[in-house]
């Protein structure tokens, strides 16, 4: 029987054990890119199909005006509905707390409403659950025998407050995501409402035009200013079109553009001049953040450098010279005397 050899290692690893499992990756990667490259799907299609359900709701007459209540014709969700029975026998369904996660629903960038009965359904049913497999996992398994009574008290209370702020935390992630990629695209967009404003169009047309051409850029941004084209047509208060641009976005740029569009159509200001200047005051903003990231850039670096550059750079350096240090030690002791 021939025994082969052992190949060359490294640190205790099989050198060519280590290059096969990161040649599949890098297939696997190269893969997973391809087909990514090649079912890429226009980010605007759903936005688009969703919109024009807004503006047929829009034609039906579902927004009156401002002293009438909207009548939803949409046939809501059973599942919601039973949520919504439920948590309104157990009292503990409020109609505040309510609008509070459907504002935060709509700067997530999810329009229908009923959403926010399964958050606070969420809310309420998550932390029993993962509290139920906290005291199995924990008191009545042996998962972690080492483990004191402090250490699985923490380990429980860790589990059900989590699952209690998940549905908070998950929606946090998505404004933050969305807001950042609008404030993004903001002063583009503000740059060519003004020059939709100086070529004579009117405000729901120049809003229009931008969420046509800024829409494969910035589809948030797009979406945002496609919807409120929609309602500034069909909405009889136009200063509740851009109220309810606000509404959906968190950010304080975008309530500065909506108090300047509102004095604009009240007091009859020029619209041009004032987006100019709220355009180069939103760039210079920018550049500040770009800035600031910038300076905070050598600081971030350091832990990384000293964990991971340098130990491979002393390893390039001074390997050869500690290998042949090593087989001239090693030559020496083997030498007969």
């Amino acid at each position: 029987m021939i025994n082969t050899p052992p190949g060359p290692t490294l640190l205790g690893f099989d050198v060519f054990l280590v290059g096969t499992i990161l040649a599949g990756i890098a297939a696997l990667a190269v893969m997973f890119a391809i087909y990514a490259a090649v079912t890429v799907r226009d980010p605007m299609a759903k936005r688009v199909k969703t919109l024009n359900a807004r503006r047929e709701q829009l034609k039906a007459g579902i927004i009156t005006s401002a002293a009438k209540k909207r009548v939803s014709i949409v046939r809501k969700n059973e599942t919601t509905d039973k949520m919504r029975s439920a948590l309104e026998g157990m009292k503990v369904l409020q109609d505040t707390e309510l609008k509070k996660i459907q504002q935060k629903l709509a700067q997530a960038g999810i329009r229908n409403k009923e959403i926010a009965v399964a958050v606070v359904f969420g809310r309420l049913i998550l932390p029993i659950v993962f509290g139920i497999l906290a005291v199995i996992l924990f008191y009545f398994s042996d998962t972690f025998p080492e483990w004191g009574p402090l250490k699985r008290f923490f380990g429980f209370a860790a589990m059900t407050v989590g699952a209690y702020k998940a549905p908070d935390i998950y929606i946090k992630n998505l404004i933050s995501k969305r807001s950042d990629a609008i404030r993004k695209g903001l002063p583009d967009a503000l740059d060519l409402l003004v020059i939709c404003a100086e070529a004579g169009l009117t405000v729901d047309a120049a809003f229009n035009r931008v969420a046509r051409e800024l829409g494969r850029a910035y589809p948030e941004l797009g979406d945002e200013f496609t919807l409120t084209a929609i309602e500034l047509a069909f909405l009889t208060e136009r200063k509740q079109a851009f109220n309810n641009l606000a509404y959906r976005v968190d950010l304080d740029a975008v309530r500065g553009v909506v108090t300047t569009m509102i004095q604009t159509e009240r007091y009859g200001t020029p619209l041009a001049s004032a987006l100019r200047v709220l355009s180069a005051e939103f760039r210079n903003e920018r550049m500040m953040r770009a800035e600031e990231k910038a300076a905070r850039l050598p600081a971030i670096m350091t832990v990384p450098l000293i964990l991971f550059i340098l130990p491979t750079l002393f390893v390039v350096i001074l390997g050869p010279a500690a290998c042949s240090i090593s087989d001239t030690f090693a030559s020496g002791v083997m030498k007969p005397k």
